[in-house]
C-alpha cells in the first residue's frame, strides 16, 4: 500500500501569520496533534505540533533554570525556547524543518519516517504543495484491515476509495471526508466520529452505493 490508500485528503492547516491562539483552537477542536503551515501557493513551509505548544507562558508551563544551567545552555536554544513560549504568531513558534512524503510513497517508508523524526504525522506532497496526510493511526488502520485477501475482478480498492471520498466531498451534511476511509479488496472501512445517527445511516448507504464496494465494515464511533 501507499500514501494514497490511506492519506486523509481533507487537512486542517494554518498559515504564517494566522495567530497562536487561532491555532490552538484548532487542536483542540478537531483533536489533531499537528497542524500543517501553508503558505498563499499551498506549499508546506511548516508544521505546528503539540509539542511546540507544550512551554507556554498563559499556562505557567514556560521552561525554568536555574541560573547556572542557563549560563551553561547556548544562545539559540534560549531563543527558541523564548520564542515558543511567548510568540503569537504561527511563524514564531512553528517548526519550519518538515519531512513529507508523496502519494506513492510506500507505507514502509511513511513509517520511517515517523520513526526518524519521533513526529505523529506525515505531510503528502503533490507537485510541492499540500495533497493530504498520514498519521501513527492511519498506518494502524491499514494493519487492522491486512488479513483482507487480496485480488478483485473489479473496480481496483484506490479507485472505490477516490470516488467515496469525492462523494463525501460533494455532501453538505457531513465532513467525514476529514477522517479516513480505507478500501480493501473491495470492503470499505469507516473510521472517526460520527455526529449523529441521521448521518451514521447516510454515510452508510452512500458507502454502499460506489460501484465495486462489497461491503461496509463500520468502526465509526458516535459523538453524539
Amino acid at each position: 500500500m501507499k500514501a494514497m490508500d490511506v492519506m486523509v485528503r481533507d487537512v486542517i492547516t494554518v498559515r504564517p501569520d494566522d495567530e497562536v491562539a487561532a491555532a490552538i483552537k484548532l487542536v483542540a477542536e478537531h483533536d489533531v496533534s499537528a497542524l500543517p503551515v501553508v503558505d498563499d501557493g499551498g506549499k508546506v513551509v511548516g508544521v505546528i505540533s503539540e509539542a511546540d505548544l507544550m512551554r507556554r507562558e498563559e499556562i505557567g508551563t514556560k521552561r525554568h533554570r536555574s541560573w547556572w544551567l542557563e549560563a551553561m545552555t547556548p544562545d539559540a536554544t534560549l531563543a527558541g525556547e523564548f520564542a515558543k513560549a511567548h510568540g503569537r504568531k504561527v511563524r514564531e513558534i512553528m517548526s519550519d524543518t518538515v519531512a513529507s512524503a508523496t502519494e506513492e510513497t510506500p507505507l514502509g517508508e511513511i513509517a520511517g519516517l515517523l520513526e526518524k523524526h519521533r513526529i505523529k504525522r506525515v505531510p503528502i506532497l503533490r507537485d510541492g504543495k499540500l495533497a493530504g496526510i498520514v498519521s501513527r493511526s492511519n498506518l494502524i488502520q491499514a494493519l487492522a484491515t491486512s488479513d483482507v485477501a487480496a485480488g478483485s475482478d473489479g473496480p481496483s480498492d484506490r479507485s472505490i476509495r477516490g470516488e467515496l471520498l469525492d462523494r463525501l466531498d460533494e455532501q453538505a451534511w457531513t465532513d467525514f471526508g476529514s477522517r479516513n476511509v480505507i478500501v480493501r479488496d473491495g470492503v470499505v472501512y469507516l473510521w472517526g466520529l460520527v455526529g449523529s445517527p441521521q448521518e451514521h445511516k447516510a454515510l452508510l448507504v452512500l458507502a454502499e452505493q460506489v460501484a465495486g464496494v462489497k461491503s461496509v465494515s463500520d468502526e465509526t464511533f458516535p459523538a453524539y
